[in-house]
């Protein structure tokens, strides 16, 4: 499509004044009873004729290579049908958006788990069987570093490397300063849904129905892996269950399934077990973040520094960009940031939800914290001071920021003014402290294309665009209902499906600003031909409960689509996205309770209050802020990937060793919203919201242990042995 949309300037609240009244709605998602009757297809239900089931084979050493797949030892197993690796299974997953190709290192192993063949059978059984009975021999470096901390193979990152000003003065002449080190663990996605491929060729044209967020690169990922044209790939996704950065990119096991399924001329599926996810899909780095902070007498920053470093595999170039938010969060003028990259042999890093913000923000929340200590200053008074008018380094307004008032109105919501002095109250054995940190995420928008169809019927929508849980059913469907002046139930939403065009994808929270304008622009085409229809001008038309009036003529929708409308239109980002500083911004206040004599910490409520321009769903979005705040407790008090420190290889690798907050650990959760509009981000004035919630929020809960005890906790997550050892080290 050539005629896409380039924001170039701020359009019209056209949502703002259309009459249907369904946008920005507690609506349901149209396809919730699916999910819950579990009527709703995933990857690994599909099922095809003659299909046959495969089972990764993965590395058992952490670099080197394989020398020998002897399929002698499995070849008379029972339902055997071969052993697949011809050099293009894949390192690791791909980005997604990175442009470009997954790695296939062919027999070279890079890191312990790794997959390298892929073995199939007529049963699930049976291929499991026979990749776990498969001889593999490998030839094992002699030594390999897979401790980050140990590691002497450092890189600077040059591209996030940078100085503005003089820190090391600003350091020296301040009033008051803080220089901690904060340190994150590893983390995992743990999506619910399993990585799953079923994959099968017709005539030199595979399709594959697989579990992925990003389609329109995904279907190019792919097809490069297998060396065929990307015209002759179509991937279905229609439902997703969670992908948190997980599925942004091709994985192993759609390949294999590709590679054998053509070998074959047979359908094969290959489905992940937990433990492969845990082993062979990216995590996210453990980092060491170092923040320095300088201020006057009455708590104004001066200085600003965020060093930190992170761990990736060797000639991978994702690195996480832990200190986004801190370049455009708080002033002063003197900054300095610098970013080191150990590499080692672990398995590959890369995005996973809120990738920078969501560990970053656990250092520089938690230093702002400490600084309001140093200064004796409200810690909510301390931000609203340091709030900068324009980008603290390049002098860019923002396109909408409501820090201020997140600040504000959860300070009032939460009753932050009878927060205690830190260590004065408790309850029998507990202490019980309240804690705040500010939330941001940044806004981008991305490619995308959609179609809607209006008949006498209703209308349709269709992209490729994929649903990971987040509502994406329910607010396109929105936007056209609105946009057409029909009640829900007379739009049909498709997606997942890479013949339709080719939608931004579901990642880095653009999916609905990006895809949702997409789908405005082409029903507000579909508006402009039913003006011309109906004789008037197109400014004076409304749409309502299927209804068209204008010119002072009223005729019913299904009058004037006897033959369908239907359009086409696409969006692309324009120099409002250079011209303005985009994020969202919100505030996270929690209270907890800390036990004396265990170290046991208790969220006892928590409330997130959240500016992301025009909410397109209060229900999904709400959703998404709790999910994001859930994740929030786990990142502050158990979620921590382990790793064997002899070979990198992951221990925690399954949801009963890899701790996330179940129910019995999240309290009620309150979610509010800021009322906002943000015209230069897209023409439908939405913002990033998925991934909001979660950057900041474990912050919150570790500055209300300290509030609650006197414990400071740097190293996450707060796990009861270190709040003891706080208490002991204070003598309490």
């Amino acid at each position: 499509m050539n005629d896409r949309f380039k924001m170039d300037e701020a359009q019209p609240r056209l949502l703002d004044s259309t009459g249907q009244g369904i946008i920005g709605t507690e609506m349901d998602r149209p396809d919730g009873r699916l999910k819950v009757c579990g009527a709703a297809p995933y990857a690994a239900e599909f099922a095809a004729d003659r299909m046959a089931h495969g089972v990764l084979v993965r590395a058992t050493v952490s670099k080197g290579r394989v020398l020998a797949l002897n399929d002698e030892s499995i070849r008379e197993m029972p339902g055997f049908l071969g052993l697949f690796h011809d050099g293009t299974m894949l390192r690791n997953s791909a980005q997604g958006m990175a442009g470009e190709a997954p790695v296939q290192p062919g027999l070279r192993v890079d890191y312990h788990g790794q997959s390298v063949a892929v073995v199939v059978a007529e049963t699930f059984e049976q291929a499991r069987d026979a990749a776990q009975q498969l001889a593999v021999r490998f030839e094992a470096a002699e030594e390999v570093e897979v401790d980050p901390e140990t590691a002497e193979a450092i890189e600077l990152d040059e591209d996030s490397s940078e100085q503005f000003g003089d820190l090391e003065a600003a350091m020296a002449e301040a009033v008051h300063t803080v220089d901690s080190v904060y340190t994150t663990p590893g983390h995992v996605s743990a999506a619910m849904e399993p990585h799953a491929s079923l994959a099968e060729w017709h005539e030199g044209n595979l399709s594959l129905h697989g579990s992925y967020q990003m389609l329109r690169f995904n279907k190019k990922e792919l097809a490069d892996s297998l060396g065929v044209d990307a015209d002759r790939v179509r991937i279905l996704a229609p439902f997703v269950g969670g992908g948190f950065g997980s599925k942004l990119g091709i994985g192993a096991e759609a390949v294999a399934a590709a590679v054998a399924a053509r070998e074959l001329d047979r359908p094969v599926r290959v489905v992940m077990a937990r433990q492969q996810v845990f082993d062979c899909v990216l995590r996210r780095t453990e980092t060491r973040q170092r923040l320095r902070l300088a201020a006057d007498e009455d708590g104004r920053l001066s200085g600003v520094g965020h060093e930190d470093r992170i761990s990736q595999l060797p000639e991978e170039s994702f690195g996480e960009p832990t200190a986004t938010a801190t370049h455009f969060m708080y002033g002063g003028k003197n900054r300095l940031y610098r970013k080191e990259i150990a590499r080692i042999h672990r398995t590959p890093s890369g995005s996973v939800r809120a990738p920078g913000e969501a560990v970053g923000m656990l250092g520089l929340e938690g230093a702002m914290d400490e600084l309001a200590e140093v200064c004796g200053i409200d810690p909510v008074e301390l931000r609203l001071r340091n709030i900068p008018d324009t980008h603290p380094e390049t002098g860019k307004p923002y396109s909408s920021r409501s820090l201020a008032e997140c600040l504000k109105q959860g300070a009032s919501q939460f009753g932050w003014e009878n927060r205690p002095a830190a260590g004065s109250r408790r309850e029998g054995q507990w202490y019980i402290g309240c804690g705040v940190a500010s939330a941001a995420r940044s806004n981008s928008l991305v490619r995308a294309d959609a179609r809607v169809t209006l008949s006498a019927d209703g209308a349709i929508v269709e992209t490729d665009l994929t649903d990971i849980g987040t509502g994406s059913y329910a607010i396109l469907t929105q936007i056209a209902a609105e946009m057409l002046g029909l009640p829900a139930s007379k739009v049909t939403t498709r997606l997942g499906d890479t013949d339709l065009p080719g939608a931004s994808g579901s990642g880095g929270s653009f999916g609905a600003g990006s895809t949702g304008s997409a789908v405005f622009l082409a029903a507000k085409k579909i508006r402009a031909r039913l003006a011309e229809k109906l004789g008037c001008d197109v400014d004076s038309l409304t749409l309502k409960d299927g209804v068209a009036r204008g010119g002072n003529v009223e005729k019913p929708l299904r009058d004037l689509c006897v033959e369908p409308i239907c359009e086409e239109a696409g969006i692309t980002a324009g120099k409002l996205g250079d011209d303005y500083e985009q994020a969202s911004f919100g505030a996270h206040f929690a209270e907890v309770a800390v036990h004396a004599d265990s170290g046991e910490v208790r969220v006892r409520r928590m409330l997130g209050v959240f500016a992301a321009g025009r909410i397109l769903n209060v229900k999904t979005a709400r959703s998404q802020c709790i999910g994001g705040m859930v994740w929030g407790i786990g990142s502050a008090l158990m979620e921590e990937l382990g790793h064997d420190p002899r070979t990198g290889h992951i221990i925690t690798r399954d949801l009963a060793n890899y701790h996330i907050a179940s129910n019995a650990d999240v309290p009620l959760i309150d979610v509010h919203f800021i009322e906002e509009r943000d015209d230069q981000s897209n023409p439908i004035q939405s913002k990033a919201i998925g991934e909001l919630s979660i950057s900041g929020a474990g912050a919150a809960v570790v500055n209300a242990i300290y509030n609650a005890c006197g414990v400071r906790i740097r190293a996450f997550p707060a796990t009861p042995d270190k709040v003891v050892a706080g208490l002991e080290a204070l003598g309490l």
